[in-house]
């Protein structure tokens, strides 16, 4: 080892674990990371296919409150889809409770309102929870641990089409 150089040469950080600096000012940046960037037009068409669907119509009425499907958490959905990695055709109802599951878990301190998500799909019986948490670890472990999304990026995924009425659940509106 005496006498040999090490190589120095600094290789380029994996693009999983890169950021690019979107704006800065004097004494902030905002930074996205890579997995911010990959919303796409077909992961909100996915979204509004599923808000076709009854049972999520459904659920979207029964929660008047907002307490779990407000614009962020839904904006959120969209987040998750995108990171997910699935193709278009094979995102289904359930996956949308998922992604509003996780949503709500990591933006509400307060459990009752992910109760209420299976409450609203189960109902009384229990039977089925054990399969929806595996799923949505399986759900988590697809998007590569990235659950965190930033309020940043739910507007500007709202601001993609800023005229759909699922941006209109605003719950700090409701009196």
């Amino acid at each position: 080892m005496h006498g040999q150089k090490r190589d120095r040469t600094l290789t380029e950080p994996e693009a999983e674990d890169s950021w690019a600096i979107v704006e800065a000012s004097a004494l902030t940046g905002q930074v996205k990371r890579p997995w911010e960037l990959a919303v796409e037009p077909e992961h909100h068409e996915v979204f509004n296919r599923l808000l076709d669907d009854i049972v999520i119509q459904r659920f979207l009425a029964w929660d008047k409150q907002l307490r779990v499907s407000d614009k962020y958490l839904l904006s959120m959905v969209i987040a998750y889809f995108s990171r997910a990695g699935l193709f278009s055709w094979q995102y289904q109802r359930i996956h949308f409770f998922l992604a509003l599951y996780l949503a709500s878990d990591m933006e509400e301190d307060n459990q009752a309102p992910k109760q209420a998500i299976f409450s609203f799909l189960y109902g009384k019986s229990h039977i089925q929870r054990p399969l929806f948490h595996k799923l949505r670890f399986q759900f988590i472990r697809s998007m590569h641990w990235k659950t965190w999304v930033s309020r940043a990026e739910c507007e500007e995924i709202q601001a993609y089409d800023p005229e759909h009425w699922a941006w209109g659940r605003d719950r700090t509106i409701i009196s």
